[in-house]
Protein backbone atom coordinates (compact mmCIF):
# COMPACT_ATOMS: atom_id res chain seq x y z
CA UNK A 1 0.00 0.00 0.00
CA UNK A 2 1.70 3.09 -1.11
CA UNK A 3 0.43 6.21 1.10
CA UNK A 4 1.24 9.73 -0.41
CA UNK A 5 1.15 13.03 1.64
CA UNK A 6 0.57 16.28 -0.52
CA UNK A 7 1.60 19.70 2.04
CA UNK A 8 0.76 23.12 2.28
CA UNK A 9 -0.36 25.79 3.54
CA UNK A 10 -3.65 25.84 2.17
CA UNK A 11 -4.80 29.63 2.85
CA UNK A 12 -7.14 29.27 1.53
CA UNK A 13 -7.44 25.64 -0.27
CA UNK A 14 -8.52 26.11 -3.64
CA UNK A 15 -9.58 24.04 -6.70
CA UNK A 16 -5.94 24.02 -7.53
CA UNK A 17 -5.30 22.50 -4.67
CA UNK A 18 -8.51 20.06 -4.77
CA UNK A 19 -7.43 18.84 -8.45
CA UNK A 20 -3.62 17.97 -7.25
CA UNK A 21 -5.18 16.14 -4.07
CA UNK A 22 -8.12 14.35 -6.44
CA UNK A 23 -4.96 13.02 -8.82
CA UNK A 24 -3.30 11.73 -6.40
CA UNK A 25 -6.04 10.22 -4.65
CA UNK A 26 -6.28 8.40 -8.25
CA UNK A 27 -2.67 7.08 -8.54
CA UNK A 28 -2.09 6.34 -4.52
CA UNK A 29 -3.94 3.73 -2.13
CA UNK A 30 -3.81 6.68 0.60
CA UNK A 31 -3.49 10.28 1.26
CA UNK A 32 -2.78 12.77 3.64
CA UNK A 33 -3.60 15.95 3.31
CA UNK A 34 -1.01 17.92 5.93
CA UNK A 35 -1.81 21.85 6.74
CA UNK A 36 1.42 23.57 7.34
CA UNK A 37 0.87 24.97 10.99
CA UNK A 38 4.06 26.67 11.14
CA UNK A 39 3.72 28.71 7.41
CA UNK A 40 5.82 31.96 7.93
CA UNK A 41 2.97 33.60 5.61
CA UNK A 42 0.77 35.74 6.57
CA UNK A 43 -2.14 33.38 7.17
CA UNK A 44 -5.49 34.36 6.75
CA UNK A 45 -7.32 31.99 8.79
CA UNK A 46 -5.60 29.55 11.68
CA UNK A 47 -4.29 26.10 11.64
CA UNK A 48 -7.65 24.66 12.89
CA UNK A 49 -10.10 26.67 10.10
CA UNK A 50 -7.53 25.72 6.97
CA UNK A 51 -8.13 22.30 8.71
CA UNK A 52 -11.51 22.54 8.74
CA UNK A 53 -11.68 23.70 5.15
CA UNK A 54 -9.76 21.07 3.63
CA UNK A 55 -11.83 18.63 5.69
CA UNK A 56 -14.82 19.66 4.11
CA UNK A 57 -13.21 20.13 0.99
CA UNK A 58 -11.60 16.74 0.78
CA UNK A 59 -14.87 15.06 2.09
CA UNK A 60 -15.65 13.24 -1.19
CA UNK A 61 -12.62 11.50 -1.74
CA UNK A 62 -12.71 8.39 0.30
CA UNK A 63 -8.98 7.40 1.65
CA UNK A 64 -7.78 10.82 1.90
CA UNK A 65 -7.72 12.13 5.44
CA UNK A 66 -6.43 15.86 6.90
CA UNK A 67 -3.53 15.84 9.58
CA UNK A 68 -1.34 19.42 10.49
CA UNK A 69 2.26 19.17 11.19
CA UNK A 70 4.88 21.92 12.69
CA UNK A 71 7.67 19.99 11.94
CA UNK A 72 10.01 19.26 9.14
CA UNK A 73 7.38 17.18 5.76
CA UNK A 74 10.56 14.97 4.88
CA UNK A 75 10.10 13.63 9.14
CA UNK A 76 6.48 13.45 8.77
CA UNK A 77 6.38 11.45 5.67
CA UNK A 78 8.94 8.92 7.47
CA UNK A 79 7.19 8.77 10.38
CA UNK A 80 3.25 8.11 8.68
CA UNK A 81 5.10 5.82 6.41
CA UNK A 82 4.55 7.63 3.46
CA UNK A 83 6.85 6.99 0.69
CA UNK A 84 5.10 9.94 -1.57
CA UNK A 85 5.35 13.82 -1.49
CA UNK A 86 2.72 14.71 -3.84
CA UNK A 87 3.66 18.81 -5.65
CA UNK A 88 1.22 20.31 -7.47
CA UNK A 89 3.45 22.75 -9.82
CA UNK A 90 1.86 25.69 -12.03
CA UNK A 91 5.02 27.14 -13.69
CA UNK A 92 9.13 26.64 -14.02
CA UNK A 93 9.34 29.04 -11.25
CA UNK A 94 7.39 26.45 -9.26
CA UNK A 95 9.14 23.16 -10.64
CA UNK A 96 12.90 25.14 -10.18
CA UNK A 97 11.75 25.75 -6.57
CA UNK A 98 10.41 22.26 -5.81
CA UNK A 99 13.24 20.36 -7.62
CA UNK A 100 15.59 21.70 -5.32
CA UNK A 101 13.03 20.68 -2.22
CA UNK A 102 12.63 17.61 -3.71
CA UNK A 103 16.48 17.09 -3.84
CA UNK A 104 16.57 18.30 0.19
CA UNK A 105 13.61 16.10 1.35
CA UNK A 106 15.18 12.88 -0.14
CA UNK A 107 18.14 12.81 1.23
CA UNK A 108 16.77 13.71 4.53
CA UNK A 109 13.78 11.30 4.21
CA UNK A 110 14.30 8.79 1.11
CA UNK A 111 10.76 9.53 -0.14
CA UNK A 112 10.33 10.79 -3.10
CA UNK A 113 8.38 13.35 -5.09
CA UNK A 114 6.16 13.28 -8.00
CA UNK A 115 5.10 16.39 -9.58
CA UNK A 116 1.53 16.81 -11.26
CA UNK A 117 1.58 19.88 -13.03
CA UNK A 118 -1.22 22.17 -12.82
CA UNK A 119 -4.55 22.05 -15.48
CA UNK A 120 -4.74 25.20 -17.51
CA UNK A 121 -8.06 26.28 -15.70
CA UNK A 122 -6.01 26.23 -12.54
CA UNK A 123 -2.35 27.22 -13.40
CA UNK A 124 -3.24 31.15 -12.64
CA UNK A 125 -4.39 30.85 -9.64
CA UNK A 126 -2.77 31.14 -5.92
CA UNK A 127 -4.06 31.04 -2.38
CA UNK A 128 -2.28 34.77 -2.19
CA UNK A 129 -4.01 36.33 -5.26
CA UNK A 130 -7.47 35.33 -4.05
CA UNK A 131 -7.02 36.23 -0.61
CA UNK A 132 -6.10 39.54 -2.45
CA UNK A 133 -9.07 39.47 -4.35
CA UNK A 134 -11.38 38.28 -1.23
CA UNK A 135 -9.64 41.26 0.45
CA UNK A 136 -10.96 43.83 -2.46
CA UNK A 137 -14.43 42.33 -2.54
CA UNK A 138 -14.26 40.60 -5.47
CA UNK A 139 -15.92 37.34 -7.02
CA UNK A 140 -13.63 34.30 -6.31
CA UNK A 141 -16.47 31.64 -6.52
CA UNK A 142 -14.37 30.21 -9.80
CA UNK A 143 -11.01 29.88 -8.00
CA UNK A 144 -12.18 27.93 -4.53
CA UNK A 145 -14.51 25.55 -3.36
CA UNK A 146 -17.85 27.10 -1.74
CA UNK A 147 -17.13 26.42 1.86
CA UNK A 148 -13.89 28.47 0.75
CA UNK A 149 -15.90 31.39 -0.79
CA UNK A 150 -17.83 31.71 1.87
CA UNK A 151 -15.37 31.53 4.65
CA UNK A 152 -13.43 34.68 2.29
CA UNK A 153 -16.10 36.38 2.25
CA UNK A 154 -17.41 36.50 6.46
CA UNK A 155 -13.63 37.26 6.89
CA UNK A 156 -13.35 40.78 4.98
CA UNK A 157 -16.60 41.70 5.18
CA UNK A 158 -16.49 45.31 6.67
CA UNK A 159 -17.46 45.67 9.86
CA UNK A 160 -20.51 47.94 10.79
Amino acid sequence: MTIAVCSGSFDPITWGHYDVVKRAHELFDEVIVVVAGNAAKNAVFSVAERVSLVRAVVADLPGVTVDVTDGLIAQYCVDRGARVLVRGVRSGADVDQELAMSGMNRAISGVDTVFLPARPEHAHVASSLVKDVARHGGDVSTFVPPAVAVALRERFSPTE
